[in-house]
């Protein structure tokens, strides 16, 4: 008889949702490419398998650019390896994971100044010439 210890066994980590994801930001990168067309990918939203999510984020592996900001919480966002696929995470105050995702553009919507922000700022800086 022999033990489960002697049995090789191989995992797959490109498997389930691994794969399919990847393909679908390959896609997502083709439209980026066309036509400009941003693709937001929910992770949260998604049954992933047991280490499928480290799996994903091991193949996308890290780019040179990384930001954090801090809003109820904090949100982390990085490239990837590939530019325009950026791993994006928030979590709450009490650290947990409220929202991840992948998006496929130029430069994420969270990174982008709102225009009330900007018209705030510059206020701001106007009261400093009173």
């Amino acid at each position: 008889m022999t033990s489960l210890d002697e049995i090789g066994v191989q995992i797959d980590t490109l498997h389930g949702n691994v794969q399919p994801i990847l393909n679908e930001v390959l896609h997502a990168l083709d439209r980026l490419i066309d036509t400009d067309e941003a693709t937001t990918i929910d992770l949260a939203s998604l049954p992933f398998g047991p280490g499928e999510i480290e799996a994903l984020e091991a193949s996308l592996g890290a780019g040179e650019i990384s930001a954090q900001l801090d809003a109820l919480g904090t949100s982390s966002i990085r490239e990837t390896l590939y530019p325009g696929v950026w791993w994006i995470e928030h979590r709450n105050v009490y650290v947990e994971v409220v929202g991840r995702y992948l998006e496929v553009t130029r430069m994420p919507e969270i990174l982008s100044s709102q225009f009330a922000d900007i018209c705030a700022g510059r206020a701001r800086l106007a009261e400093q010439f009173e």
